[in-house]
């Protein structure tokens, strides 16, 4: 038996599609339990199933070369992001640990485009369902452990076992907001697994509920901001489906002015929504935050201090902490960050990534019958609103999803393949013979 033929049994395997799923599973499941994972067994471990993970994704690619579509793999607005926060490694007041953050986040993007190039879309929904789920589950029960059974909490996972007095609850992610976002996103995953009939009707009825206890127990106001805004974004899309294609494009337009009109309306009535949100006080220390950090802006508004993902202990954050008097491991807004991390360049480049990821997600979910285009759509919203109030986009999970959602939206609906068919389409029949 000759190498290459010793070789096949391995490539098959690693070219299967139950490879794929089973990778793209526990993909999602590290993207979206690192905090459990690093209170486990530290960075190092993190880090080391994090390669692990790349690796295997790197053989999976190479087993299944020639079935992958490589034309238009990654959206522009990706690579031009990436690409400039890889280039503050030359300006960063920290370049050796800039470029591992950098290397950090290129490590989960490319995590999201292989599970964007393996997976179907349904089949995205069913995994980020199935690790939701899970992830969940396991959050309530060690608070009822902690809550109701032991009545002790469970330091090292940050669980303080409020459950009695109905929350805030943190489960095993570290934080009530950032338990909040990952229920929304199961809930808005549950929804379209529910109406896709992907999964028996009585598991979708109570994956819903489970997520919207999550929701509800969390307490965190942000995440019924983002719920809010993707139900709404929702019962939207199912109106403009209804909606002749002739004549769509003057609904979506006049859903823009509403939209625009309903931000202008919100910011007006600021205060008043918070505290009927009884969120003064997360209000009140993001101000603090975004205060303290508008200060050293000034001194690199272009090209920011250099990209670090979560805060490190070093200056100018230290300093940041040490005038706002709390420890922080973000700016508390994904838009803010990005600011003050890669300047305004920076933050016009991110907005235009989830900008343009969301236009082509809308006009999907819009445009196309089945259910299941409603889902990179709704994450999108999420992230979007989410992004105002908290920096889960730039970070592991967050950013994972957003690589998704985006590589995903692209690969539907490309421009590049719009303009060849208008031109296609122009240029009319070519003449018989």
């Amino acid at each position: 038996m000759t190498g290459a033929d010793s070789l096949k049994p391995l490539r098959a395997f690693a070219g299967s599609a139950r490879f794929a799923q089973a990778l793209s599973l526990a993909a999602i499941g590290v993207g979206l339990s690192t905090h459990l994972i690093r209170s486990l067994i530290g960075w190092p471990g993190l880090l080391a199933m994090i390669a692990g993970l790349l690796v295997l994704c790197g053989v999976s690619l190479v087993a299944r070369w020639r079935a992958v579509e490589w034309y238009g793999i990654l959206p522009l607005t990706i690579l031009v992001f990436v690409g400039w926060c890889a280039a503050s490694v030359l300006w960063s007041t920290t370049p050796a640990l800039s470029a591992v953050r950098v290397a950090y986040l290129i490590g989960f993007a490319v995590i999201g485009v292989y599970i964007a190039l393996m997976r179907d879309t349904i089949q995205i929904v069913r995994a980020f369902g199935d690790v939701t789920r899970v992830l969940l589950s396991v959050s309530l029960a060690l608070e009822v452990l902690s809550g109701i059974l032991l009545d002790l909490p469970i330091a090292f996972l940050g669980i303080r076992g409020d459950i009695t007095a109905l929350g805030p609850i943190q489960g095993i992610f570290g934080s009530r907001n950032l338990l909040g976002f990952i229920a929304v996103v199961a809930l808005l995953t549950f929804i379209v697994e529910w109406r896709t009939h992907i999964v028996p009707r009585a598991m979708a009825i109570a994956s819903i509920a489970l997520a919207f206890v999550c929701v509800v127990l969390s307490g965190s106001p942000t995440a019924w901001i983002a719920l809010a805004a993707a139900l709404v974004a929702l019962a939207a899309i199912y109106g403009l489906r209804r909606v002749p294609p002739a004549t769509r494009w003057r609904w979506q337009i006049a859903l823009l002015v509403a939209v625009i009109a309903a931000l202008v309306t919100g910011w007006l009535l600021r205060i008043r929504i918070i505290e009927l949100l009884d969120a003064r006080a997360e209000f009140d220390v993001r101000l603090d935050v975004w205060r303290e950090a508008s200060r050293y802006l000034a001194l690199n508004p272009l090209q920011g201090w250099g990209w670090v993902g979560s805060w490190p202990d070093s200056p100018p954050y230290l300093w940041i902490e040490a005038a706002t008097g709390r420890q922080q491991s973000s700016a508390l807004s994904a838009y803010v960050d990005v600011y003050f991390q890669v300047g305004v360049i920076g933050v016009l480049l991110f907005a235009g990534l989830i900008g343009v990821a969301l236009v082509r997600a809308w006009l999907l979910a819009t445009d196309r019958r089945s259910v299941v285009y409603l889902w990179p759509a709704l994450m999108l919203v999420a992230v979007t609103v989410t992004s105002f109030a908290e920096s889960f986009a730039l970070l592991e999970g967050g950013w994972m999803l957003v690589v998704v959602c985006a590589v995903k939206s692209a690969r539907d609906m490309s421009w590049r393949d719009a303009m060849t068919a208008a031109r296609d389409a122009g240029a009319g029949p070519l003449p018989s013979r």
